[in-house]
């Protein structure tokens, strides 16, 4: 047995971690033993765990869990990237949010992870055709999460959405790893355009809460975004834009804002 637990540790280290941290909790909190073994320590892999745990949130009247569960385990089944991207995004709020204190508190109770993950469902769905079961689920997350994602949106892995409030990525919206949004931010369009609309956030970039970037533009790598800015015009990598229209500042910020989480700000020395 301590053979298996150990190959499991090694090449699974988030999932065993977390059934230790669920086994942990379950013991301090009788009174959610009985959820917390639904759950998780009911599962054999942090996948089987996810699809049941999604699909009873986001399953109803309309599209039953037990349906949505075969939905969702189809889904991960079928693409591998989807486990993978769970694992970092775990590792991002573990890592980032200070209210975080183990991956079970992310798996269990933040919603931004969650509405995160069903994204990655519906982004699943939409790219096989299956547009109408997609547009279901993004409605869904929306009512449950207050989060809308499209579901033909590209989000890479590594991704933290805290608190998650208000958050709108569009649909030709694309971003990348490592990326942090705050609350009330929105990657929107400036019209009634269509095609190509939406901003293209790159590496390890920080959207500060109530952060809107409007438009076909582009926030370079390991840029920041200052709180209840309006971005209209690209910003370089490295940079940071602050203000109503944002504009940049002399202010770099770090080299990972994305991981430091730093949202202080000096406003200073601005450049149009």
């Amino acid at each position: 047995m301590a053979v298996i637990v150990e190959k499991v540790a090694t090449c699974d280290p988030i999932w065993t971690a977390m059934r230790e941290q669920a086994e942990e909790l379950a013991q301090r909190e009788p009174a959610l033993a009985s959820f917390i073994h639904a759950s998780i320590l009911n599962h054999d892999r942090l996948e089987h765990a996810l699809s049941y745990h999604l699909a009873k949130k986001v399953g109803g009247d309309d599209v039953s869990p037990m349906l949505a569960r075969e939905i969702f385990v189809q889904a991960i089944e079928a693409d591998s990237t989807i486990g993978a991207a769970v694992r970092a995004d775990l590792s991002a709020v573990y890592e980032r949010d200070p209210a975080c204190h183990s991956y079970v508190q992310a798996f269990l109770f933040f919603k931004g992870f969650h509405a995160l993950e069903c994204y990655r469902i519906g982004h699943w769905l939409w790219r096989q055709g299956r547009e109408g079961m997609a547009l279901f689920f993004q409605s869904r997350i929306s009512e449950l999460f207050n989060v809308d994602i499209h579901p033909a949106a590209m989000l890479g892995r590594g991704i933290m959405i805290d608190h998650a409030t208000g958050v709108v990525i569009g649909e030709t919206a694309v971003v990348e790893d490592d990326v942090s949004i705050m609350h009330d931010v929105t990657l929107g369009g400036t019209g009634k355009e269509g095609g190509d609309r939406h901003p293209k956030i790159r590496r390890g970039v920080l959207l500060s809460m109530g952060a809107k970037v409007l438009g076909n533009i582009e926030v370079g790598e390991y840029s920041r975004v200052g709180a209840g800015s309006v971005v209209l015009k690209s910003v370089p990598a490295g940079c940071t834009a602050v203000g109503v229209p944002a504009k940049l500042t002399n202010c770099a910020g770090s080299d990972r804002p994305s991981q430091d989480m730093n949202q202080v700000i000096d406003v200073q020395d601005n450049k149009i």
